[in-house]
């Protein structure tokens, strides 16, 4: 997710020119460099974890033939080998290209398909007919949403803490950093949209309006409110940075008065929003090892 949305963010959020522009920060490199290189550890030990369960035991995974059933006959397997494939080659624009659009645009594209890949192995593939395809399709916007939403909190908190490090006597960091919050704040209403409706689609799908009973008296519907409910923090967070601290910001910088505080409010703020953002992550991951409510009869 930090790979596509904040890839995305630095190609539309920061100017291409001047002290504020994306290619001026070195240490976005390092980050989309480190996200490559996590999703492709991780895409090929989720595909030996998985084929070694199927198979029985670690080192039957490990086989070349179980390893070949897993990619020929599991959709687990093509999606992890296109999620790696994805992730190798960003890694590798990341470590041969310097902070740019080039760089930028490459790893956003590389982490569309992860993201997409993620899609694959969902509920909504295994959805028949065209129900199929409006699940799949809630699916991947859903996650593109969300991965867009992770990724600029993740630029944010970077930036922030960039600004921070400059002196008061060179405002442009935080004057940069202020742009970026009011141009995202039109994005970000719209990605918030795309997460209900979408999330809405899904939960049709997957509690459906006959199982409602399920949210609170099964563990997948429990594990659902939560994340309902940590949405719901993230999402009045983020309504208190648009209409209160991004003001702050704006009105302290204009003043010509210490931006300090309002710097440190808005920090703190996005820190928070980004840890819960990550633990929504988490929850979703639990989720993924469960039956849906609506498959339980």
């Amino acid at each position: 997710m930090i790979l596509f949305g904040s890839s995305l963010f630095l190609l539309y959020a920061l100017p291409r020119q001047g002290p504020a522009a994306g290619d001026r920060l070195a240490w976005t490199r390092r980050l989309l460099a480190a996200s490559a290189g996590a999703v492709l550890v991780a895409s090929l030990a989720g595909l030996l974890a998985q084929t070694s369960i199927l198979a029985g035991s670690v080192s039957e995974g490990l086989r070349l033939e179980s390893l070949g059933a897993a990619v020929t006959t599991m959709k687990f397997g093509p999606a992890a080998l296109v999620r790696g494939g994805a992730a190798a080659l960003a890694l590798g624009t990341a470590l041969a290209l310097r902070p740019g659009r080039p760089l930028f645009l490459l790893c956003g594209l590389m982490g569309l398909v992860v993201n997409v890949s993620i899609a694959w192995m969902g509920h909504g593939v295994a959805t028949a007919g065209g129900q199929g395809l409006l699940h799949t399709g809630a699916d991947i916007l859903h996650v593109l949403a969300a991965a867009a939403w992770i990724g600029a909190l993740v630029m944010f908190f970077g930036l922030s803490h960039g600004a921070d490090r400059q002196p008061a006597s060179d405002p442009a960091p935080r004057r940069a950093l202020h742009r970026a919050l009011q141009g995202f704040a039109g994005v970000g209403s719209v990605l918030v949209a795309v997460l209900i409706v979408t999330g809405l689609v899904n939960s049709w799908f997957l509690v459906g309006p006959n199982h409602l009973s399920g949210l609170w008296s099964t563990a997948y519907g429990r594990l659902l409110s939560l994340k309902l409910g940590l949405f719901a923090a993230m999402l009045a967070l983020a309504t208190v940075n648009r209409f209160r601290l991004t003001p702050a910001l704006g009105d302290a910088l204009g003043s010509g008065a210490g931006a300090a505080p309002a710097l440190a409010a808005l920090r703190r703020s996005v820190a928070v929003e980004t840890t819960i953002g990550f633990g929504v992550l988490a929850v979703v991951a639990w989720l993924g090892t469960l039956e849906p409510v609506s498959a339980m009869g």
